[in-house]
This record gives structure tokens, C-alpha cells and sequence, in this order.
């Protein structure tokens, strides 16, 4: 394990109307606002995203298992923003609902908002954290 720590920076609130796509923007908003390493809470209606719901089987390079939305949902859930190189790289992870269904995972495609969406991100100051690629898992990990 490994760990740095920092202290809570600028607070944004971000509200996103119908049809807005939510990672991009909020790729955008740290990118325009140089936040180099957040936090962040989402909170309203998703009506569609394409979200990974753990791998295939237990091995590495993980094989995702992909679901889609396909209509709008109720969602809550809590994620991170750091650097990929000259980017920002946003990792989310939150629960679905629609009905009596749930689905829990990590949203990575095409989030839309239905009707509302509140973000709120908190930036992390003194923190030197970055997204690299690791070939062993083929993913983006955190690097500290």
C-alpha cells in the first residue's frame, strides 16, 4: 500500500441538465479549472450509460463485463479525478436503480443525464497522484 497525504482544496458544484454527457463534462470542468486531483459525488438521473460490472473471471488482464442502461435510472455514487498525461482521467463507480433493479458498477461509456444531476467535486491539494497504464492488468491505475 501506498499513500500520500494532501488537504481539500476548491469545492465545485455542477449541475447538469437532460441529455448532458456527465464524464466528459467533468473531465472539462478539471481541465478548464486545472484541478489536477479530486473527489467527487454524483447524485440525480442517469438515462443511459454503459457501465463495467466486474470481470469475466477472477484473473488478470481482467475480461469486463459490460451492461448497459438502456433507460433512465435514479444514481448516487462517488468517484476521482486524476492525470493521464495532458488529460484528465475520470474513474466513477455508483448504484443504478430503476424500479425494484439495481446494477452497481463503474460507468465508462456514454452517461447521460435524465432530467437533473448534481456533482459536487472536491479538490485534493498536495497530492502528486497520476493515472499510467500498467500493462500487466491492461487498465489505467492510480500511481502515488
Amino acid at each position: 500500500m501506498k499513500y500520500q497525504i494532501g488537504k481539500t482544496g476548491r469545492v465545485v458544484v455542477a449541475r447538469f441538465g437532460d441529455k448532458d454527457e456527465i464524464l466528459g463534462n467533468l473531465a472539462l470542468i478539471a481541465k478548464k479549472e486545472n484541478i489536477r486531483a479530486a473527489a467527487f459525488y454524483l447524485v440525480g438521473g442517469m438515462r443511459e450509460a454503459r457501465i463495467v460490472v466486474g470481470p469475466e473471471k477472477e484473473e488478470i488482464p481482467p475480461v469486463p463485463q459490460w451492461r448497459a442502461l438502456g433507460e433512465s435510472h435514479e444514481v448516487t455514487g462517488f468517484g476521482t479525478i486524476f492525470w493521464q498525461g495532458d488529460e484528465p482521467k475520470v474513474h466513477f463507480h455508483g448504484a443504478f436503480g430503476k424500479g425494484d433493479k439495481v446494477k452497481v458498477g463503474c460507468a465508462r461509456e456514454k452517461t447521460e443525464t435524465f432530467l437533473v444531476l448534481e456533482a459536487v467535486i472536491i479538490e485534493m491539494e498536495g497530492i502528486n497522484a497520476v493515472r499510467e497504464f500498467d500493462p500487466a492488468s491492461g487498465m489505467t491505475l492510480l500511481k502515488l
